[in-house]
């Protein structure tokens, strides 16, 4: 084993050194500098201390956040180019403050295993300006790829429950799920879902045609499917104790049945979007399809719901859910428009100007940001160096100028679709510089700085399943149900 290298004196000349901002760290907020030397963070100086020579930023009247990381993205690569390139998308997450971001595996041909996500990996080498790691796709007819998956290569797997335009597969049958949950727990893996029923849907679809128009939208894919799906995801999860993270949270029901399924002590977490936070279904009726998700835009009692367990600490990360379209094909009439938005580069600035515009003071707001878009995802997906402002972290940080107001135009937009469902908006906030691995990589009047060298993110070494007590004859199932959906 290699020796720890030595820490070099304070006078070390230092690779860059971030002066005088407000260091957001996981103790709160504080004035200071930031030392950074071999791409890390060595040193975090308070107000007055002594400065080692180097290339200076200032940081005066900003906040130091860590880079973000956005752990839910589809950057359409490989098969899905025409709506959206790598490069695009990262420059996208740059410009939003994110610095690391987790891709979703609905591509073509789909990421369903080690051999597909190492070929992406080589695909995307060159051409990411974030670091990054994969969501595998969760396999219906293949569920003991999960009790075997290297964690090198992935360490969550995502399953959808109901199926949309690009779902590669879909988990129909309870007896797939539960295969899936059972080899999950085996193999230490992480589900992420989409949980929303599709026999539900398939129900509600026998008695009604498809939506006309997008105020008929939410009612054609109603909260009844996601509730249902979440009931049965938190059944699953107490009988085997497989580590689940549910994705995308719309409605008021799933969150409290998440917070209560959480509280008896099962390990299950969830995320909410940033356009579940932003807009309701009036937005959506009035919209149209900039704004036709899945799960659809609720009521304003849901968005209330959903600040509140952002706010609460019962959400563990909020996502952009980036998911580009072209013009085209969202400009599909109601029924055929595909379900997404671009996203990653408006997530943390409007999530940002709601909690100013709920009476948030910008130091907690600064701290719900680090903790819902750094601790919260490094934390639950093993993302070792990121989301903290720390000595010995990643030297990522992102520079929020709290106070610019803006107005965001097409014109702002780094994704390759053109367009932002923000479009109008006025926000309160805007990163003003982005430094990834030690460099400066985004300048917003320069944009883009230096070349597109993130990194696939190994992840670590095996850890035992987390399994309730009592769990043995759910165990005794496990190869049964595996071998009945082979």
């Amino acid at each position: 084993m290699n020796s720890p290298s030595p820490i070099p004196p304070a006078s070390s000349p230092a690779d860059l050194v971030v002066e005088g901002g407000r260091l957001v760290t996981p103790e709160g907020v504080s004035e200071g500098s930031v030392v950074v030397r071999d791409g890390r963070v060595a040193a975090i100086l308070a107000p007055g201390a002594p400065l080692p020579p180097g290339p200076r930023l200032s940081a005066a009247g900003r906040y130091v956040l860590p880079g973000l990381i956005d752990s839910h993205v589809h950057f359409r690569t490989p098969g899905l180019e025409h709506k959206e390139t790598w490069e695009n998308g990262s420059r996208a997450a740059l410009a939003g403050g994110v610095t690391t971001v987790m891709d979703m595996p609905n591509t073509r041909p789909p990421s369903l295993d080690a051999s597909t996500l190492r070929a992406k990996a080589a695909l995307i080498a060159g051409r990411s300006y974030v670091d990054h790691r994969f969501h595998m796709g969760a396999d219906p007819d293949h569920p003991e790829v999960l009790a075997d998956l290297a964690p090198e290569v992935a360490t969550s797997a995502k399953a959808f429950m109901a199926g949309h335009h690009t779902a590669p597969v879909v988990f129909r049958e309870a007896h797939q799920l539960e295969a899936a949950f059972a080899a999950a727990a085996r193999g230490g893996v992480r589900l992420v879902l989409h949980a929303e029923d599709q026999h539900v849907f398939d129900l509600l679809d026998s008695r009604g045609g498809d939506p006309e128009s997008y105020d008929a939208y939410e009612p054609h894919r109603p909260r009844s499917g996601a509730i249902v799906a979440v009931a049965k995801v938190v059944q699953l999860v107490r009988a085997y104790g497989t580590r689940t993270h549910i994705l995308h949270v719309s409605s008021a029901e799933e969150t409290d049945l998440l917070v209560a399924a959480a509280a008896e002590g099962l390990p299950i977490s969830f995320e909410v979007t940033g356009h579940h936070l932003a807009f309701t279904d009036h937005d959506t009726a009035l919209r149209g399809p900039r704004t036709r998700l899945s799960p659809a835009i609720r009521a304003p009692r849901d968005r209330d719901r959903l600040w509140q367990a952002v706010l609460s600490g019962e959400a563990t990360t909020i996502g952009s859910d980036h998911a580009p379209h072209t013009v085209e094909e969202k400009n599909r009439p109601p029924a055929e428009a595909p379900p997404g938005l671009p996203g990653v580069q408006e997530l943390a600035v409007s999530v940002w100007t709601g909690m100013l515009a709920r009476g948030i003071a910008p130091d907690a707001a600064a701290v719900h940001l680090a903790r819902l878009m750094g601790t919260g995802p490094a934390d639950l997906f093993d993302l070792a160096g990121k989301g903290r402002l720390a000595v010995g972290s990643d030297a990522d940080l992102a520079l929020l100028d709290p106070a610019a107001r803006w107005q965001l135009s097409a014109a702002h937009v780094e994704s390759l679709c053109g367009w932002s469902a923000y479009e109008g908006w006025m926000f309160t906030g805007r990163f003003t510089t982005v430094v990834r691995g030690g460099h400066v990589a985004w300048d917003l009047e320069r944009g883009t700085l230096g070349e597109p060298s993130g990194r696939w993110l190994a992840g670590p070494a095996p850890s035992a399943p987390c399994r309730p007590a009592g769990e043995t004859s759910a165990t005794k199932q496990v190869r049964e149900l595996e071998g009945a959906v082979r």
